[in-house]
């Protein structure tokens, strides 16, 4: 796959250093040093900052990647980006008047359930802001092919800076209190390097000049918004929704299992840095052989690695919460609901960069929209009944429907498939593997259980993955470590 498996290789190992970096912090410094009341009002900032980052970027970070192979010359190119960097601010501004004019009437239905919230909720709208002009910046480097660099920003450093200021709090160096005002700098630290970078790939020519497709372009950021809100909202809003019906403590043990479960889509989010660039470019180029390759590839190397992790998480979670302080212990459920619906997410490969780069984007939005509104109601159905784990029953249920809304769509409309018979050999050796391993343990130490299972499981899988040559990417890669080892 050439530069997607080069940068997919060095994307994925540094995402996998940033949830290293963030496990430390989710799973022993949040909740050994913050406390489950600060760390649920931490988790609820977060959550409503990604929700509001797609209304605030405006769509531009993926018109950016849309519409950037389009132009043909230099010149074009330095318009479109300038007006693609002072786009957002026409939506930022009156956002953030409405804001500030109406704060008491918005934050109200939280922060009468959760009054400990009211000193930060306007944090939210803020982080959102540096989020948003994050990912705009990050998309100007991904579309000159480099997306390494800001992947280790996004997922390395804030959680680094985090780590520090968790230390911090832990020796009295910091509040609490100023603790979540911190974590707010630390967003905009990952920000300014963004941009830094982001320059220093292609420094921007500023061209005060309306783009000729400026009604496309307005369109289709309009959609992006949209579409973005609704994919953030599947993943975020129920930590949104949990402080309405519950205290917000109870945000704290959601964010340890979403956290551990979230892992599984690591492989996912490093691939898409660069895949989602080369997507849109092989859909202007009509080039659709070689992007139904593209699918069917992205979706088996996926499979085969977020299965991996996923089993991991699964046959190891009673041990990993033996490892947490026990009044985190509530949401074992929750990571295996949840979990599915990463892996589900995983499954279908790069299926959003192609749909979002389709005439039929508009129909999936319809839907999306839709699943949004079902996510709502199955929360607030599930919540008071069932606490965090109705909330992500919910989630796996809106998930599955939008995800399947999705397949079809891309199946049926463009006549791309993910799946091939590989698919049903990988999902048979997670089956096996789980099967064998779930339901015993070594009589030892926690985490020498979960080192050994997952040795063990490691071996089995790598075997059998190896053997039935379910990946020919991954195969490619272990192979020569294998002959060196004389195991095949």
């Amino acid at each position: 796959m050439g530069i997607v498996q080069s940068q997919s290789i060095k994307n994925t190992i540094i995402t996998f250093l940033g949830f290293g970096i963030g496990a430390v912090n989710a799973l022993f410094l949040y909740t050994n040093f913050l406390g489950k009341l600060h760390y649920g009002i931490v988790a609820t900032i977060l959550s409503g900052a990604n929700i509001m980052m797609p209304l605030m970027a405006f769509g531009a970070q993926n018109t950016l990647i849309r519409f950037f192979s389009s132009y043909k010359n230099q010149k074009e190119r330095d318009e479109f980006l300038t007006f693609m960097l002072f786009l957002p601010l026409f939506f930022i501004i009156p956002l953030g008047f409405g804001f500030y004019f109406f704060y008491d009437a918005i934050s109200q239905s939280w922060v009468s359930e959760n009054p400990t919230l009211r000193p930060f909720f306007w944090l939210i709208p803020v982080v959102g802001l540096f989020m948003a002009y994050f990912e705009v910046f990050y998309a100007w480097a991904k579309v000159h092919m480099q997306s390494v660099i800001g992947n280790f920003i996004s997922e390395v450093l804030v959680r680094f800076i985090v780590m520090l200021l968790l230390i911090a709090v832990h020796f009295d160096w910091l509040s609490k209190d100023t603790f979540v005002y911190c974590v707010a700098l630390a967003y905009f630290a990952q920000l300014l390097g963004m941009k830094l970078y982001a320059i220093s790939v292609k420094m921007p020519v500023l061209r005060f000049v309306i783009p000729d497709n400026v009604k496309e372009i307005i369109y289709y950021s309009l959609f992006i918004i949209v579409s973005g809100g609704v994919a953030v909202m599947l993943v975020d809003f129920d930590k949104v929704m949990i402080p309405q019906y519950k205290d917000i403590s109870q945000n704290a043990l959601y964010a340890v299992a979403i956290f551990i479960s979230t892992v599984i889509a690591v492989p996912s989010r490093a691939m898409t840095q660069i895949i989602a660039p080369i997507t849109a470019r092989l859909m202007v180029e009509e080039k659709y052989d070689e992007l139904n390759e593209l699918y069917k590839k992205s979706a088996i190397n996926l499979q085969v690695i977020g299965g991996f992790i996923m089993l991991l998480i699964f046959v190891n979670i009673k041990e990993m919460y033996l490892l947490i302080p026990k009044d985190y212990s509530g949401g074992i459920v929750v990571v295996f609901l949840i979990g599915l619906s990463k892996f589900y997410d995983v499954l279908l490969g790069n299926n959003n960069s192609i749909i979002v780069n389709t005439r039929y984007y508009r129909t999936v939005l319809l839907f999306g929209v839709l699943t949004v509104v079902l996510m709502i109601a199955l929360n607030m159905i599930f919540i008071p009944l069932y606490g965090i784990e109705g909330s992500a029953f919910a989630t796996l249920i809106t998930v599955a429907i939008y995800n399947t809304t999705k397949l079809f769509f891309v199946v049926k409309k463009i006549n791309l498939y993910p799946f091939t018979y590989k698919t049903l050999q990988s999902l048979g050796i997670l089956v096996l593997c789980f099967l064998l391993f779930y339901f015993w343990d070594f009589p030892f130490l926690p985490i020498i259980n979960i080192g050994l299972k997952s040795i063990l499981i490691g071996i089995l899988y790598l075997y059998l993955n190896y053997r039935f040559a379910i990946s020919d990417d991954i195969n490619t890669v272990v192979h020569p470590y294998l002959v060196k080892m004389k195991l095949f």
